[in-house]
């Protein structure tokens, strides 16, 4: 994925990837930006490369739970493969970093011309289905510490790095809970030698070990990720 980063437009044939390109525009995307708001016209997808989105849910009007996660290996604006040009959900960077941007008109005009690109997104909007059903099964069934595993792991897989920036008061708001409750997982997690936490920064010292620890909701989404989108 040297040209582009992203595994979406990776996936494309040379031709319609080398037409997707000539309407994107790279930019940097910052730590807590709001790229959509629920209700909203979308105006532009995104295309992370080292960015990471979180897509969150609002109730009673405030964003308070995290349903999905995208980086370089999805977009930001599905919505509109569906024809559908309102955002369901709070889009906020988790993770600062580069993506592609483009404005709704272009893409969707392209989309309508490339029979590869709505192909591959049909497919894409089919994982995101899977991945907020099984965000909503975790969240109802499993325990603090599991849960807290697959979202660290969700996150390592998009940061590139076993080492990023992130507080238990994000983490809480991110899973749904009071923040002593990350306090209590974290900790457990760091004296099983498996992360190690200090002053906001996050690392990820036995990746198997993490994996070992979290509930089964991560490898159904990477499965799920897997089997649609090689």
């Amino acid at each position: 994925m040297a040209a582009t980063q992203n595994h979406l437009i990776e996936l494309l044939p040379r031709t319609d990837r080398r037409r997707l390109l000539a309407i994107c525009e790279p930019v940097e995307l910052v730590l807590s930006d709001v790229l959509s708001e629920r209700g909203t016209r979308t105006r532009r997808v995104y295309f992370p490369i080292d960015s990471t989105i979180s897509l969150v849910t609002p109730i009673d009007g405030k964003p308070v739970l995290e349903v999905g996660m995208v980086g370089s290996e999805g977009m930001v604006g599905a919505e509109l493969v569906l024809g559908v040009a309102t955002t369901p959900l709070h889009a906020v960077v988790q993770g600062p970093g580069r993506a592609w941007r483009i404005p709704t008109a272009p893409f969707r005009k392209e989309l309508a011309r490339s029979s590869a690109l709505q192909r591959c997104l049909n497919r894409y909007v089919y994982v995101l289905m899977s991945q907020f059903a099984v965000s909503a099964a975790c969240l109802r069934f499993h325990l603090i510490g599991p849960r807290l595993a697959r979202w660290l792991l969700m996150t390592d897989d998009r940061a590139r790095s076993d080492a990023f920036l992130v507080t238990h008061e994000f983490l809480a708001y991110m899973l749904g809970v009071r923040r002593v409750g990350i306090t209590v997982a974290a900790g457990a997690l760091q004296r099983a030698g498996l992360i190690e936490y200090r002053r906001g920064k996050l690392t990820v010292l036995n990746r198997r070990g993490l994996e070992a620890a979290a509930c089964g909701c991560y490898g159904t989404d990477q499965k799920s990720y897997a089997e649609l989108l090689r």
